[in-house]
């Protein structure tokens, strides 16, 4: 099967969740004999073409790129949520060259790809990640809170305090529009968690959808560097491991204050990008920010740890670092919010608080803190439920999907179109 990814980051050099789950994902499944293309957006410091464990990597110039900041950040360079005339131009090129039968798509790329598909005969998936396709913020987030849901003039007032006036209101209209041809072009969709499918609302729109979350390689391919020079920075005895952006959104603030009334003699190690406001200034003792780590020194690190910690105040998609983390045995304290419970099970691999409640995030480290024992039974059954979400399972997921698309499945012998999660 010929596939062509489209993803406006690759790992590496942008590291996320979405952007390991792009790459291994196109790894496996070169692995696996189909022939694969990764087709991203240009990286300062990497060739426009490459070929590595099979894929070929395709980095192309966008037009939005190339207007100031608008769609760019000095390390980062983004799809706007409409079509890019050159990514346009460069994916008809790439789809005569390599006749994909199947386009899969995952984020606001898919605009580029959408007035393409007809001609390129290809069938369209469409991984969901986040809300983009009804939130053009992609967070379902309105002031702070969850948002009800989208309306016209609420998410052009939204997108402007998000993005900024130069950005929002254009950003508002072409997502206004274009995600309605993305629904019409999308043969399935997959979002990562049942949160993300009631979000975008895809049965209500009976859009047809599978329910396929994130992975990580199966056990045996997990890179974990115990000599990585990085580890020397970590304390010696107990730790709490965070790991992610530092920020509001990642519940960084309420870890933070629910740190700092613990009384406790075990440090927190926060590993990630610092980009939460003045948040240098204001780490209680005993916090260790180290920064943004490479994966096998970031899995080395979680194997070393006491406790996971992801305070998430948003919706969390399908966050992987859970997986990753129970994968190694630690159990998982998080939000009771947006994926995260299909992923950790409270009282058996981890424990589920309350998003932005210092308090109870404080009295569940607490308690796991203080019961060694039930800590060690919580890693031990985390570790055996991080096996549903390794490749082996959820790659065969990925490619019925493709086989139901091109008709080659019995995956669901009703209609594709319109059906529901299964």
């Amino acid at each position: 099967m010929r596939i062509l990814m489209l993803s406006q980051f690759f790992y590496p050099p942008t590291i996320g969740g979405q952007e390991r789950h792009v790459a291994d994902l196109s790894r496996e499944l070169a692995a696996r004999g189909h022939d694969v293309t990764v087709v991203t957006l240009q990286q300062k410091g990497f060739p426009l073409f490459e070929i590595k464990r099979g894929v070929s990597i395709h980095r192309i110039g966008g037009t939005m790129q190339r207007v100031g900041m608008l769609f760019s950040e000095s390390d980062r360079r983004y799809a706007p949520p409409s079509p890019d005339p050159e990514v346009v131009f460069a994916l008809r090129r790439l789809i005569l060259q390599e006749r994909p039968d199947i386009v899969h798509a995952h984020d606001w790329m898919v605009h580029s790809f959408t007035p393409l598909k007809a001609w390129s005969k290809a069938r369209l998936i469409m991984s969901l990640h986040s809300y983009g396709l009804i939130c053009v913020q992609k967070r379902l987030m309105r002031h702070e809170v969850g948002c009800s849901g989208p309306g016209f003039s609420k998410c052009l007032g939204c997108a402007t305090e998000f993005y900024g006036l130069l950005k929002g209101p254009p950003s508002a209209l072409a997502h206004r529009f274009w995600s309605q041809w993305e629904r019409r072009a999308v043969d399935l969709f997959l979002p990562v968690s049942h949160a993300v499918a009631e979000g975008n609302r895809l049965a209500k729109a009976e859009l047809p959808y599978r329910v396929i979350p994130n992975f990580i390689p199966d056990q045996a391919e997990v890179a974990c560097d115990e000599a990585h020079p990085l580890l020397a920075q970590l304390p010696k005895g107990d730790f709490l491991l965070f790991v992610g952006d530092v920020t509001r959104d990642k519940g960084a603030e309420v870890l933070l204050r629910a740190y700092s009334e613990l009384d406790t003699y075990v440090p927190l190690v926060l590993i990630g990008r610092p980009l939460l406001s003045g948040l240098g200034g204001q780490l209680p003792p005993n916090v260790l920010l180290l920064g943004g780590w490479p994966h096998d020194a970031v899995m080395a690190a979680w194997r070393r740890c006491s406790l996971a910690l992801l305070p998430s105040i948003v919706a969390d998609s399908c966050p992987t670092v859970a997986i990753e983390a129970m994968s190694m045995s630690k159990p998982v304290i998080a939000s009771r919010i947006g994926g995260i419970p299909d992923m950790v099970v409270d009282g058996q691999t981890g424990c589920l608080v309350s998003p932005g409640d210092p308090r109870e995030l404080r009295d569940a480290i607490r308690g796991l803190l203080a019961d060694p024992v039930r800590r060690e039974r919580m890693g031990s059954v985390a570790e055996q439920h991080a096996e549903a979400f390794q490749a082996a399972s959820v790659v065969a997921r990925i490619e019925s999907a493709y086989q139901e698309v091109l008709g080659e499945s019995s995956f669901d012998e009703r209609p594709l179109a319109r059906s529901g999660s299964r």
